[in-house]
């Protein structure tokens, strides 16, 4: 890490009451002694100050907050200046500190020297990105335990397990020309197969509650003027969609984010799903399957008043192909019509209509989603937090043969190599590349 002193806007851009300004580095309280002309600031006391640009105009009077290193985020010394919030202010105030000898921070900078500095792991420089992101109120609790830690405890654990096996696989590598006693090999065995059941179980939970972090995505689908647009407005209580009785309305996917519940979801109404009259159309039908594939909710949607048809038996055997393992909520539309739809092949769950109330479909959807919560497994909150955990996993299940053979070199080297892997989610050995990128996905003034 250099020793230059960043800066940057910590606060969203756009107009509010607060902005914030962060510095961080050696020259962070003179380049504020400069810009405020005060000459002393109690550490961690809020100062009321005047801000001035270099030719001494009074730019605007914020409050000043001194963080002497290394009790700070970034562990060096940190000032915070938060002035009027707004388009001009804050962006006048950065630039005055730039030109005092700080540089423009990088995305996620913040929270790499931190990282560097040893005040923060990975797991939890993680959780800092995305519960500024949190798409629920769960997902903010989890978020926030896991920047105290509680992730990072779990790993240890794990490592530390591994590392204890590890040492009765050393103690017996100094006695190589004798055979193991097999009660040794299936103590091993056992603590193995513990940390395969813990770690299984870490993995499942993670995968689960996947919508639970990034947030859940709701895929409306059924034939062409089934009522689909009509369902998105009234979750949206606003007219999103264009409603018409002409078939093929709907043309592509229409994707809006709604609050239900504690949790914000994104609803994706797709194209009528038929016999495409045109290449426009067809795009638009694919497009309405690859949403069916990357959502966690599927609500299948059919007509009440019309008799099943050709098209509802190909709703049924594209959610058979591309909704495995999905939440399906099948649902009987236009109820206020006369009935016409008759099928032994689709169990109900909602009968509704669209356009007077959809009560019962919110309660069923917030059910779902508040389930999803359940477990109290530990739980990997990045695609590289759930690889690393995999890649542990296979190494265990590669050291198996090795130590039924007795060869204790090979059996140490996986068992190292998932060390490795639970090391990666909190604290890796090396990789800088892969620092810069992880870093680089946060936000500026972080």
């Amino acid at each position: 890490m250099t020793n230059d002193t960043i800066t940057a806007i910590a606060t969203a851009n756009g107009i509010g009451s607060i902005a914030i300004i962060r510095i961080s580095g050696d020259r962070a309280l003179n380049i504020v002694k400069q810009l405020s002309k005060k000459t002393n600031f109690t550490p961690r006391n809020a100062t009321l100050s005047k801000i001035f640009n270099l030719k001494d105009e009074l730019i605007d009077e914020a409050i000043v907050i001194y963080f002497k290193g290394p009790y700070s985020f970034t562990a060096e010394d940190v000032v915070e200046i938060q002035c009027h919030g707004g388009f001009i202010v804050a962006q006048s105030i950065l630039k005055e500190t730039i030109k005092a000898g700080a540089r423009l921070a990088n995305a996620g900078e913040f929270s790499k020297r931190a990282f560097f500095n040893g005040r923060i792991d990975l797991s939890e420089a993680e959780a800092i990105a995305q519960l500024i992101e949190a798409k629920s109120e769960d997902s903010a609790k989890i978020l926030a335990a896991q920047m105290k830690g509680s992730l990072k405890n779990y790993i240890e654990q794990v490592r530390d397990d591994i590392i204890h096996i590890l040492a009765y696989s050393e103690v017996a590598i100094d006695y190589a020309e004798e055979d193991l006693p097999d009660d040794l090999v299936e103590q091993i065995k056992d603590k193995l197969e513990l940390l395969k059941v813990s770690l299984n179980k870490t993995l499942l939970a993670s995968k689960s509650r996947e919508g639970l972090m990034q947030g859940f995505k709701v895929a409306i689908v059924g034939k062409p003027n089934v009522g689909k647009s009509s369902l998105l407005n009234a979750l949206l209580n606003l007219d999103r969609a264009i409603v018409s009785d002409i078939a093929g309305t709907t043309r592509d996917t229409i994707e809006e984010q709604v609050k239900i519940g504690t949790h914000l979801i994104k609803i994706v109404d797709t194209a009528g799903i038929r016999e495409a009259n045109d290449e426009i159309e067809r795009i638009g039908i694919q497009r309405s399957i690859e949403a069916i594939e990357q959502s966690d909710i599927v609500l299948a949607l059919f007509d009440a008043s019309r008799e099943i048809e050709a098209e509802d038996e190909e709703i049924l055997k594209i959610i058979k192909n591309h909704a495995q393992n999905k939440e399906i909520i099948y649902i009987k539309n236009k109820i206020d019509l006369s009935e016409k739809l008759e099928s032994d092949k689709i169990i109900f769950d909602l009968e509704v209509n669209s356009k007077d109330s959809v009560d019962l479909l919110v309660y069923k959807l917030e059910n779902i989603m508040d389930r999803t919560n359940s477990s109290d497994e530990m739980m990997l909150i990045s695609q590289r937090q759930i690889m690393a955990v995999e890649n542990t996993l296979s190494n265990i299940e590669d050291a198996y043969e090795p130590l039924d053979d007795q060869e204790l070199e090979i059996f140490s080297f996986h068992l190292n190599e998932a060390v490795k892997e639970m090391a990666s989610i909190t604290r890796p050995f090396e990789n800088d590349e892969m620092l810069d990128k992880m870093f680089g996905s946060f936000c500026l003034g972080k």
